[in-house]
């Protein structure tokens, strides 16, 4: 028998001694934490990114473009509110033309199942930064409350395939809309509005009131145009009488 194995405390003391560099040795754990988003890049409201843009006195103008970059992966909701919004309330002469023929392309390809897309001659439209910040100041606290009421409800009228339909809706408003018709602006600018807020949250709430408006819209439309026909023939035949 060994010297070590007849002293129990020498053999106690080197087990003690190993467990120790055991635990020296170890590494130490890692705890992992999840990863905190910058408070810059958190997900900000749509009026946040409006003002954010309109306030950016580093730019002369602000394109079709721009807004189309700064809404990343809102999508259809979030660029057809932005290009109908200006037409819903008075602004100055020729919006309609600039930012109607966007809502055209863009409503066309949510009829037909397609992913947003700008050719480069509307992308590269664009309006004075000061009146577009004119435009956003009156009309971020009106987008700020709607997305305080939207949330996802009958989601299904919010999806495909009757998202292909409000698509539909929202294309004929857009023609509506870029045709110089008197009183052809305001009203199918909201429709298409309702419908955009809708598609922003998957509320089919709003769709269904902006299914109402496109008929109102149509409607106030077809008669305005029906009054125009009627005068100009009525003038017509006095001038011929």
């Amino acid at each position: 028998m060994s010297p070590r194995d007849d002293n129990p405390i020498d053999c106690e003391t080197g087990a003690e001694d190993a467990e120790t560099a055991a635990v020296v040795a170890a590494p130490p754990a890692i705890v992992s934490e999840a990863p905190v988003e910058p408070p810059h890049l958190m997900k900000r409201t749509l009026a946040e990114i409006l003002l954010a843009i309109a306030n950016d006195t580093s730019r002369e103008r602000v394109s079709i473009a721009d807004l189309v970059a700064a809404m990343q992966d809102r999508a259809f909701g979030a660029l057809m509110l932005i290009f109908a919004m200006p037409n819903a309330i008075p602004t100055p002469p020729g919006t309609s033309a600039i930012l109607g023929a966007p809502l055209v392309f863009l409503a066309a390809q949510l009829t037909f199942g397609r992913k947003p897309w700008l050719p480069g001659i509307i992308a590269n439209r664009s309006l004075p930064r000061t009146d577009f910040a004119a435009m956003i100041e009156r009309a971020a606290p009106w987008i700020a409350r709607a997305e305080r009421l939207l949330k996802p409800r009958l989601v299904a009228v919010a999806r495909p395939p009757a998202e292909y339909a409000v698509g539909a809706l929202c294309l004929l408003m857009a023609v509506i809309l870029i045709l110089p018709i008197p009183l052809g602006n305001m009203l199918p600018a909201i429709t298409i509005c309702l419908f955009s807020l809708g598609l922003l949250e998957r509320d089919g709430v709003w769709i269904l009131a902006g299914v109402v408006f496109s008929f109102i819209s149509s409607f106030v439309v077809f008669g305005v145009v029906y009054a125009m026909v009627a005068g100009l023939l009525l003038l017509l035949s006095n001038i011929l009488a």
